[in-house]
C-alpha cells in the first residue's frame, strides 16, 4: 500500500495515516457508532520515564487486545472452540474494541460527550469504579484483566489533553476505595501533566518501533485479518452482528429479530469496512 510506504519513509505521519484509513473505512467523528479507532501503542504505564528505544515499552501490535497475554489468549481460544451455550455464534469476542459507549466514556469529562454518556447510561453516570479514571488501569483491563474488555483507543489520546481533565467539575462519583473521581490518573512518566502525556504518547505513536509494526495492527482492524481463517488464526473474530455489512437484514422477516440485530450493531460496535 502506497500510504504504508510513505509512512515508513516518514513522508506522512502515523497519525495522519491512521486517520486516512479510518476515513476510507467509513469511520467518522460525526458518528459515535463509527468513530475513528486508534491502537494502544504502549504497554508501559508504570515507569518514571518512558524509554521509546526499548521494544518492551510497546504493546504487541501484531495481536488484538484479547491476545496480549498468553493466558488471556488461551481463554479466548478456549471460548471459540467450546462455543458456549449462551453464544449465538462461534467467535472469540462478544464485545467490541470501539462503540458509542466506549467513545463517550473516554470523553465523558467534555461536553457534548458528557450528556451523550449519561444518555447511553440511562440518564446518569456509571458506577464510579467502572468509569474511565486511569490510563494504567484501563490498559490493564483491556489487555489483561477483564474478559469483557478489548477496547482500543480514539484519536484524542494523541492530540487533546483537555479530555483528561475534569475542567467542568462534574460530580463523577466516588470509588469503593474512597477515591473521588476528577481528572484522569496519568502514568508516572507524564508527571501529572496532561500536555506531557499527549506529547509523549504522540511521540510513541510516531516512534521507529510503531512505524515498523503498525501494519500488523492495520491488518487486524482494517485488513485481511478482520474475518475468515486469517482472523481465526490471529484470535481476532467477533460476534457476527459486529460485521454489519455481512448481515443481510433484507432476508430477515421477523421484525423483532431484525430490531434486535440493528440495536446490537448500533450499541455495541461495528467492524470497519475492509480497505
Amino acid at each position: 500500500m502506497l500510504f504504508s510506504f510513505l509512512c515508513q519513509k516518514r513522508e506522512i505521519s502515523n497519525f495522519d495515516y491512521l486517520m486516512y484509513l479510518n476515513t476510507l473505512a467509513g469511520r467518522s467523528y460525526n458518528d459515535y457508532m463509527q468513530y475513528p479507532v486508534f491502537p494502544w501503542v504502549l504497554a508501559d504505564y508504570h515507569s518514571e520515564t518512558l524509554n521509546l528505544t526499548n521494544p518492551q515499552t510497546f504493546r504487541d501490535l501484531s495481536k488484538p487486545m484479547g491476545a496480549q497475554t498468553a493466558e488471556r489468549k488461551h481463554k479466548f481460544i478456549q471460548r471459540f472452540n467450546e462455543v458456549e451455550k449462551n453464544l449465538s455464534a462461534q467467535c472469540h469476542y462478544c464485545t467490541h474494541y470501539s462503540s458509542a459507549i466506549i467513545v463517550a466514556s473516554y470523553l465523558v469529562r467534555m461536553e457534548p460527550f458528557t450528556q451523550t454518556f449519561c444518555s447511553l447510561q440511562g440518564g446518569s453516570f456509571d458506577v464510579a469504579d467502572r468509569m474511565f479514571h486511569s490510563v494504567k488501569s484501563t490498559w490493564e483491563s483491556a489487555s489483561r484483566d477483564n474478559m469483557s474488555d478489548v477496547r482500543e483507543l480514539i484519536p484524542e489520546f494523541f492530540y487533546l489533553p483537555e479530555f483528561l481533565t475534569n475542567a467542568n467539575h462534574f460530580e463523577l462519583g466516588c470509588m469503593q476505595d474512597g477515591t473521588v473521581l476528577g481528572d484522569v490518573q496519568l502514568p508516572p512518566w507524564a508527571d501529572g501533566d496532561p500536555h506531557k502525556f499527549i506529547f509523549l504518547h504522540r511521540q510513541a505513536l510516531e516512534s521507529d518501533y510503531v512505524s515498523a509494526h503498525l501494519h500488523h495492527w492495520i491488518d487486524l482492524i482494517f485488513g485481511h485479518k478482520q474475518h475468515g481463517s486469517a482472523a481465526v488464526e490471529a484470535v481476532n473474530t467477533y460476534h457476527p452482528y459486529f460485521y454489519g455489512d455481512k448481515v443481510d437484514l433484507n432476508n430477515i422477516k421477523d421484525p423483532l429479530i431484525k430490531s434486535t440485530i440493528l440495536g446490537f450493531i448500533s450499541n455495541f460496535g461495528q467492524i470497519p469496512k475492509q480497505v
